[in-house]
């Protein structure tokens, strides 16, 4: 039965749902905050399973055609000494490999996919929200109001509406902040070969993208408020790298004075319950595992598989799709968001000592162990992959 869909938010996550919807033939009003897309943002790996449902929406053709090259990964301390080498071909033995791609043209593709088949209303928020058993109603900060059969939530960590609409939901502050972009300048590292600094209290990634183009990105323990870390953020920067080579803190530098940088401080959604009626959560708006998990994007993909999935099993009842959607997704949120808080432990140490203990362990492990140790946490149970509910 066809339904009236909005979907607040047009991210990776909302994007992605409007297709699979629009798709089962429900007629769907993307809402926008934004007031046009732009391509800031971060480098980001789309796991296997995310890169299969990108195949089923037959867009993983374009999506490797935009992919970084991804060879190595040099895990270093933080003067440059190497912990250990991973190569990624090894890694992805047995496995579908990830796609490496900027935030920026992982949405463009989803976009493009999506932007002439529905009403995507930019620069567009919402008030207040009403519902009764048949109807959501949305009144927009225009005063419009839009009635629908449900409202998806998928407008990120800091979901505003998501405070309105799920009052025992929680943002856990992780004391991470993130400084994420990309960088146009001639450099000398190799392209397709990454390296990673490990350090007390913060870690370093940097992408060579192309020949004349980096990705970089910084992990930094702080307990500040985000708004002031955001203010901040090259005074930062430079004292927290200012031991570290010249290349480095040039490259920091130049990222925050010229780059395209999102920035922000991470953290996780925590929602006993995804579903509030006819409203749902959906992507980083209900559960966000950080950037630490490795799982945002494919995540975020994978509860639009699961949604759609459910609405085309229950299609004369929606409220009965939503318990399914949260029943399948609470174990898998559980799961990333517990890796996420293991890899802060590993990959941001609190002091030297586990430091070394980090550095020690990850050199000495066998070349499988070292590989598990980094392919387990981003692999779904079989009955996860098909969807089956526990």
């Amino acid at each position: 039965m066809k339904k009236r869909m909005i979907i607040s938010g047009g991210g990776i996550a909302g994007l992605t749902a409007a297709i699979f919807l629009q798709k089962q033939g429900h007629e769907v009003t993307i809402l926008e905050r934004a007031k046009a897309f732009t391509n800031a943002g971060y480098l980001l790996s789309l796991k296997n399973f995310g890169v299969r449902i990108m195949e089923e929406l037959n867009l993983a053709k374009p999506l490797r055609q935009a992919a970084t090259p991804s060879d190595f990964m040099d895990f270093v301390e933080g003067q440059g000494n190497l912990i250990r080498r991973i190569s990624y071909e090894k890694m992805n033995e047995g496995m579908e490999p990830s796609i490496t791609l900027t935030r920026g043209d992982l949405h463009r593709e989803i976009h493009q996919a999506v932007k002439d088949k529905m009403n995507i209303l930019m620069d567009t928020c919402i008030d207040s929200v009403d519902q009764d058993a048949h109807t959501v109603r949305v009144t927009l900060t225009t005063k419009e109001i839009l009635e629908a059969d449900a409202l998806i939530i998928s407008e990120g960590l800091r979901s505003t509406t998501r405070e309105k609409c799920f009052e025992d939901s929680k943002l856990e502050d992780f004391n991470v902040f993130y400084v994420g972009g990309r960088l146009r300048r001639n450099h000398t590292y190799q392209v397709g070969s990454f390296k990673t600094f490990i350090d007390v209290h913060k870690m370093l990634s940097i992408y060579p993208i192309s020949r004349d183009e980096l990705a970089i990105q910084c992990y930094i323990y702080q307990t500040q408020a985000v708004s002031s870390l955001r203010q901040n953020a090259r005074q930062l920067l430079e004292q927290t790298f200012q031991n570290y080579s010249v290349e480095v803190q040039t490259l920091m530098a130049d990222l925050v004075e010229s780059g395209l940088v999102f920035a922000d401080k991470m953290g996780m959604i925590h929602a006993p319950n995804l579903v509030n009626g006819r409203i749902l959560l959906l992507g980083d708006a209900g559960y966000c595992p950080t950037a630490l998990s490795g799982m945002g994007a494919s995540l975020s993909i994978y509860g639009a598989k699961a949604l759609a999935h459910f609405m085309a099993d229950s299609p004369q009842d929606l409220l009965q799709a939503f318990t399914h959607y949260n029943a399948l997704m609470q174990p898998v949120i559980e799961k990333f968001q517990s890796n996420a808080r293991n890899n802060a432990a590993s990959f941001l140490p609190k002091d030297e000592r586990n430091l070394q203990a980090f550095a020690s362990a990850f050199r000495n492990a066998s070349e499988s162990e070292a590989h598990r140790r980094l392919t387990d946490q981003i692999i779904l149970t079989p009955d996860q992959r098909q969807l089956v509910l526990p």
